[in-house]
This record gives C-alpha cells, structure tokens and sequence, in this order.
C-alpha cells in the first residue's frame, strides 16, 4: 500500500493537505524538490510586480500567492479544489491578499498580471485560456506562464510523461507557439539547476547514482539532500531550452 504523505506542522485550525500529485505542497520534506522548483519562480515574478494587482490562477495550497503579496498591492488567488481553497484562506493571511474558490476558465477581475504557473499542462483548450486571460489585463499588463519541458520530463522519445493529471506536455516550439498566437510579445525563459543541484547533476553524469546505490547510501543521502534544498538552487533566465526543466513564457498583451 502507498504510503499518503500529509503536511507536516500546520499552524492551529488549518488542515494539512494530502500530497496526490496533483499540486505541489510545502511542510513535505518529501516533496521538497518540487516545492522549491515552483517557489524559485513565484519569487522572480515577485520582484516585478510589485505594486501591481496580480491574479494568481490555479494557486493550489496558496504558497505563491503569498509570496506574490510580500510585494504586491493586491493577490487573488483562485483554486477550484474546496480543500486547497480553505487551506490556502486559514493559512495565508494577509490584508492585501484574498482567496477565491473558482475555475480558472470563469473567474475574471481585472488585473496587472496574471500568473498561472505549472497548470497549462492540466487544460484542454489552453487557447480559450490564454485568451481569457489576456481579456482581465490592463493595458500594459503580463501574463507569466510557465510549464515543465516535456524533454526533460518524460522518458526520451516519449510525447508525455506518467502524470495522469497532465493533458499535453510542451516542448520550447510548442509552448512558445502556443503564447505567440494570443499575446503580442513574448520573451520565452528557462529554469535550471544551480548551485548544489548542479554540481548533483554532475555527479549523476560521473556516475554517481551507481555508487550510492552499491554503498547503500540511497535513504540516507537522499533523507538529507532533498531537504536542504532551497529556491536558490534553481537558476531562471536564458539558456538551452530543450535542456530546461521548465519554461516561463512572459506574455506582453
């Protein structure tokens, strides 16, 4: 039987979450990787909008829009799960900051930036989406848009990975197209390993992942690794994109 993993150390009142795999989740030292993967971003897209309206769409437990908060003037963060919405509404708290259970496809505000991070991936017509949200800005406004690489996620040749809770997967062509067709301009970014998941990801080249194994130091390396990484250790900018893990698409309307 799989093990259900939960959130560890939630403050008084607020409920954990189950991880499912379909959103990703901090307080899981598991998940830990992913959760940071996805703050790295959040945290770049922090820094320019502040001082903006942002609409923060699919927010899941409700991390990224209080990051998002920490610098903006006002976060809506729309979810349609009920348990992540009343998560994310005990949790995060803050007076320019709110919650709205809803679908991504009806909610509408008008707002400086939409963010809509790692969820494209899930919808069936990301057209209707794009152009929905390119309907809630305002003149000047950005939509950020990001997606993980279908080459880095799924097994080589392979047109999806296992995710069930994925529709299409994107490589940098696609992906780019996709954004082109809705918004004016558009400036295409990728997300790389830095620091300690880089030099990880040499060592794996050189062979390390045969050498934990035989030692069997697979558990206790990896009970410590995964912890300790941070935002840090992602790297967000220009680079080889079919060598990415994700793309972010900076969407001008």
């Amino acid at each position: 039987m799989a093990r259900e993993y939960l959130q560890e150390n939630q403050p008084p009142g607020v409920p954990p979450l189950p991880l499912t795999g379909e959103r990703t989740l901090p307080d899981v030292p598991e998940e830990n990787y992913w959760f940071r993967r996805h703050l790295a971003v959040y945290a770049w897209i922090a820094e320019r909008t502040a001082g903006k309206r942002v609409v923060d769409m699919a927010c899941g437990e409700g991390y990224g829009s209080d990051v998002l908060a920490t610098t903006a003037a006002s976060v809506v963060g729309v979810d349609a799960n009920p348990d992540a919405h009343e998560h994310a509404r005990l949790r995060y708290v803050r007076p320019n900051l709110r919650y709205e259970r809803d679908l991504v496809e009806s909610f509408s505000e008008a707002c400086d930036a939409v963010v809509f991070l790692q969820t494209i991936e899930h919808v069936q017509d990301a057209g209707a989406i794009l152009e929905h949200f390119k309907s809630m800005l305002t003149p000047g406004g950005v939509l950020y848009a990001s997606t993980p690489n279908l080459l880095t996620l799924a097994p080589p040749g392979a047109e999806k990975s296992d995710n069930p809770w994925h529709v299409r997967e994107y490589r940098a062509t696609e992906f780019s197209a996709l954004c082109e067709a809705h918004f004016e301009r558009v400036e295409m970014l990728g997300l790389f390993h830095a620091r300690k998941l880089r030099a990880h990801e040499i060592a794996i080249r050189l062979g390390w992942d045969s050498v934990h194994e035989a030692l069997r130091l697979t558990k206790p390396f990896y009970d410590r690794f995964t912890p300790a990484i941070s935002a840090a250790d992602f790297r967000l900018g220009e680079g080889n994109l079919d060598r990415a893990l994700d793309f972010l698409a900076v969407c001008h309307a």
